[in-house]
C-alpha cells in the first residue's frame, strides 16, 4: 500500500509541478519577449508620464497596449500584480516531488554504490547541500562581481564553471538518473531564491518609496533585472535535466557529466537566439541565428557521440555466461523460461518477488512474467531504467538473455 500512496503523490504532484512550470517559464517567455519588443512611445502624453516603452498586440479577438515605466509610475494602481507564486509553487511542488520520488527511497534512486557507497542520510544530505551551497556561491558571485565593469560577463563565465564543477561532482557522486535530476534541481532552486531574495524583495522596496513619496533607487530595478535575466538562461538548461530522466542513453553514458554539461550548454544558446531574435528584428542587434545554429550542432554532436555500438543478435555466450550449461538454451536463437529464470531470480526478485512486490508487480509468477513482457524488455533492454541505479548489478549480457527471450516469443513454457 505504501508504494500506492506514493505513486499517487509522485503523479499529483508531478501534474501540478508541471502546470506552475508552465505558468513560471511561460512568463518568463513572454516578459523577455516584452522587453525585447518595446519602442518608444509617439503619444506626447504617454512620455509626458514617464513611459519608456510601448507595444501594440493582437490576440484572441482583442487589441492589447501594454507600456513600462522606466522608473516609476505617475500613480500606482489599485491592484498590481506580483509574479511571484508561479515561482514558488514550482519549486515547493518540485522539491515535494525530489523527496517522493528519490530522497524517500534514496538506496534504489539516490544511491550507486559503485560510485559512493553512502547510507540513506548521508545521500540525502549531501543532496540537499547541493541546492544549499550552489545558490549561496552563487549569490556570492553576483555580489562581488555584478556591478564591476564587464560585471555581466565575468559572472557568466564564474556560474558557467561552478556548474559544470557540480555536474561533475553529482555524476561522480549519486546514480546518473539522479545526478541529472539534481543539478536540475539546483539550478531551479537557484531561480526561485533570485525571486525570492532579490527580485520581489526589490520590488516591495520600489513600491513603499512610491507610497512614502521618496525617491525610488534604480539599484533595486537593475538588480532585480540581472537575476531575471539569469533565471531566463538557466530554464532550457533545467528542463533538459529535468527530462533526461526518461532516457537512460544521456545518464548511463560513461562520461555522463559532459553530456550534461553539454546540452545545458545547447540549451542555454538556444535561449539566447529567442531573447536576441525580437531586438533583431527591430534593428537593435545582429542576427540571433548563430546562436540557435550552435546549439543544434552541439545536439548534433550528442546524438553522434551516444549513437550506440550494433549489438550481435546471438546470445550463445551471454547464455552460458549466466546459465552455466548450454543446455538451457531450448535452440539457436531461443532462450528458455529456465535461463531467463536465473536472471529474474538474481536480478528482479529483490523488488518483484515474493517479499516485496514494487509497483504491484511480482515476476516469481511466469503468468505474470509473460504478462508484462513488453514492458520488462522496455525497462531492462531499451531504456535500461530497471534494475534502479542497478543496484542488483545486472550485465549487459543479462540484458541479451531478456531481449532474447523477449524477441523469440516471450514463452513460459519450462
Amino acid at each position: 500500500m505504501e508504494s500506492y500512496y506514493l505513486d499517487w503523490a509522485n503523479l499529483l504532484l508531478r501534474w501540478v509541478h508541471v502546470i506552475t512550470a508552465i505558468a513560471w517559464i511561460g512568463s518568463s517567455f513572454y516578459f523577455v519577449f516584452l522587453d525585447s519588443s518595446l519602442t518608444p512611445p509617439e503619444d506626447e502624453d504617454l512620455k509626458k508620464q514617464g513611459v519608456s516603452g510601448e507595444l501594440w498586440a493582437v490576440h484572441g479577438g482583442g487589441f492589447y497596449h501594454p507600456v513600462k515605466f522606466a522608473v516609476r509610475p505617475p500613480q500606482l494602481p489599485k491592484h498590481l500584480h506580483w509574479f511571484y507564486w508561479e515561482s514558488y509553487t514550482t519549486w515547493l511542488t518540485g522539491f515535494s516531488l525530489f523527496t517522493v520520488s528519490y530522497l524517500w527511497s534514496a538506496t534504489t534512486y539516490l544511491i550507486d554504490k559503485s560510485k559512493m557507497d553512502w547510507l540513506p542520510w548521508q545521500a540525502i544530505t549531501v543532496a540537499i547541500f547541493f541546492l544549499v551551497i550552489f545558490w549561496l556561491l552563487y549569490d556570492l558571485i553576483c555580489r562581488l562581481f555584478g556591478q564591476r565593469k564587464n560585471g555581466d560577463a565575468i559572472v557568466g563565465a564564474l556560474v558557467l564553471v561552478l556548474v559544470c564543477v557540480a555536474s561533475w561532482l553529482a555524476c561522480h557522486w549519486f546514480a546518473g538518473r539522479a545526478a541529472f535530476l539534481l543539478v536540475g534541481a539546483m539550478m531551479a532552486t537557484t531561480m526561485s531564491a533570485n525571486v525570492a531574495h532579490w527580485i520581489i524583495p526589490g520590488q516591495r522596496k520600489v513600491i513603499a518609496a512610491i507610497k512614502a513619496g521618496e525617491p525610488v533607487d534604480p539599484i533595486h530595478g537593475k538588480r532585480g533585472k540581472q537575476r531575471s535575466v539569469h533565471n531566463t538562461y538557466f530554464t532550457l538548461p533545467v528542463l533538459f535535466a529535468m527530462l533526461s530522466g526518461h532516457y537512460s542513453f544521456t545518464y548511463t553514458h560513461p562520461q555522463n557529466w559532459l553530456v550534461l554539461i553539454a546540452m545545458m550548454f545547447a540549451g542555454a544558446v538556444i535561449r539566447q537566439f529567442f531573447v536576441l531574435r525580437h531586438g533583431f528584428k527591430l534593428g537593435r542587434n545582429g542576427n540571433p541565428l548563430p546562436y540557435a545554429l550552435l546549439g543544434v550542432v552541439v545536439i548534433a554532436m550528442m546524438i553522434v557521440w551516444l549513437k550506440p555500438a550494433p549489438e550481435s543478435n546471438t546470445p550463445q555466450s551471454a547464455t552460458s555466461s549466466v546459465a552455466g550449461s548450454p543446455g538451457n538454451t531450448v535452440a539457436s536463437g531461443q532462450i528458455s523460461y529456465k535461463t531467463l529464470q536465473t536472471v529474474l531470480e538474481q536480478r528482479c526478485y529483490l523488488c518483484h518477488g515474493e517479499a516485496v512486490q514494487s509497483k504491484g508487480l511480482r515476476f516469481d509468477s511466469p503468468q505474470m512474467v509473460q504478462q508484462n513482457a513488453a514492458n520488462i524488455y522496455q525497462q531492462v533492454v531499451v531504456s535500461k531504467l530497471m534494475p534502479m541505479s542497478n543496484t542488483t548489478h545486472i550485465t549487459a549480457a543479462e540484458r541479451q538473455i531478456i531481449a532474447q527471450w523477449y524477441l523469440s516469443g516471450a514463452g513460459v513454457d519450462e
